[in-house]
């Protein structure tokens, strides 16, 4: 099994539904599904082959989207770069992870000897090529993605997340956060982080929910944006729920009238951040942990107590355990191994299990609550 025919539950079954609205355009799943195999055909023309890596260096677009689903259809590598990362950053992947070509808007990208092409200039070569899927040799151990890690413990090692980790992961969000083809679903972070583009992306794929993709989130803007598309589903991040704390008592509950359900990850989310977002909207985050090695590994439950302060339990699947102070995690979630540095992989297992780095307790009912980083990391933006 791979990427395609988890997403090929929406692709196909729900070819005529709304799926994506990208700045007032509406593209059905039929739409999405045609686009990407006419960019994954050009790829392929252009020389690219399955375990070839693409860089794509690029904001929220719907292009972002074509390019994804392109690599996952064909077995081209993703490989996503923070577009905060300038030329020390993103030189040392493009020097790691040995792209065929780098996809941007930006103008002054520094690509090191690597090919440009730009969005437009795909998308124009695109109209005019077959829309029928390319046929690729793709299964669940394949490389679907290469992302870069921030780089606490020296230079960013890439994570190699393949089909099986990014499947396990989707079906997961889908069962334990009860997300369906009914939900709608507020996308305001960034795809080259696996916040996004591992839950996010894979969820609405995976669900065949209708997405309102925005290419940041504006706190200005973010009223408007609720009340008009009425999500009930929105992932965000600590930083953006204390901005939304800012929101005025009436506007705040007519912002949470449609909701269902609000998550949040990347960071620890205070308890005070946590209690006052829940008297503000009327309804209680739910804080979950994961990483760019394993996408999701614990969650407050859907029905049950969402604790403030802490992340929950073990999803499904997922095997949790706390070592001298630091968690230890296996599952079907756990990444590959770092691209290209054996020993760095190797360091990052004990018995099989992953060592995270990152500091924990349990409470006696199974709640875990993270409490630090064995390395310092220093988050900005």
């Amino acid at each position: 099994m791979n990427l395609c025919h988890l997403f090929d539950h929406s692709l196909l079954r729900w070819r005529g539904e709304p799926a994506l609205e990208w700045r007032g355009v509406e593209y059905t799943f039929g739409d999405i599904d045609e686009r990407s195999n006419r960019l994954a055909n050009v790829l392929l023309a252009r020389g690219v082959a399955a375990g070839d890596r693409i860089c794509a260096y690029m904001p929220n677009r719907i292009e972002l989207i074509d390019l994804y689903l392109a690599c996952v259809k064909t077995g081209i590598v993703f490989v996503p770069i923070n577009i905060l990362y300038r030329e020390r950053e993103t030189g040392h992947i493009l020097c790691d992870a040995e792209p065929k070509a780098v996809v941007t808007g930006a103008a002054d990208f520094p690509a090191a000897g690597a090919a440009v092409w730009t969005p437009e200039e795909l998308s124009a070569e695109a109209a005019a090529a077959s829309a029928e899927r390319p046929r690729a040799d793709v299964d669940g151990s394949s490389i679907a993605a290469l992302v870069y890690t921030s780089g606490t413990t020296g230079v960013s090692k890439g994570a190699m997340l393949t089909h099986d980790n990014f499947a396990s992961n989707a079906v997961n969000l889908l069962a334990c956060w009860r997300i369906s083809e009914r939900d709608r679903f507020l996308l305001a972070l960034p795809l080259f982080h696996v916040h996004a583009l591992g839950n996010g992306l894979h969820a609405w794929l995976a669900s065949g929910c209708r997405m309102r993709l925005l290419e940041r989130f504006e706190h200005a803007k973010a009223a408007a944006e609720f009340l008009d598309f009425r999500p009930t589903l929105f992932f965000g991040v600590p930083t953006i729920y204390v901005r939304l704390l800012e929101t005025p008592p009436d506007v705040a509950r007519e912002m949470g009238a449609a909701m269902r359900l609000f998550v949040s990850g990347s960071a620890p989310l205070p308890a005070q951040v946590h209690r006052e977002f829940e008297r503000l909207f009327g309804h209680t985050i739910l804080e979950r942990y994961g990483m760019t090695e394993t996408l999701m590994n614990i969650s407050n439950p859907y029905v049950g107590e969402r604790r403030p302060g802490t992340v929950g339990f073990p999803l499904p699947g997922v095997s949790a355990k706390i070592v001298d102070g630091e968690v230890y995690l296996k599952g079907p979630n756990v990444f590959a191994g770092y691209w290209r540095r054996p020993e760095a992989t190797a360091a990052a297992f004990t018995d099989g299990w992953f060592r995270t780095g990152d500091i924990a307790a349990r409470s006696e009912d199974g709640y875990y609550e993270l409490q630090g980083r064995k390395s310092d990391l220093i988050i900005s933006g």
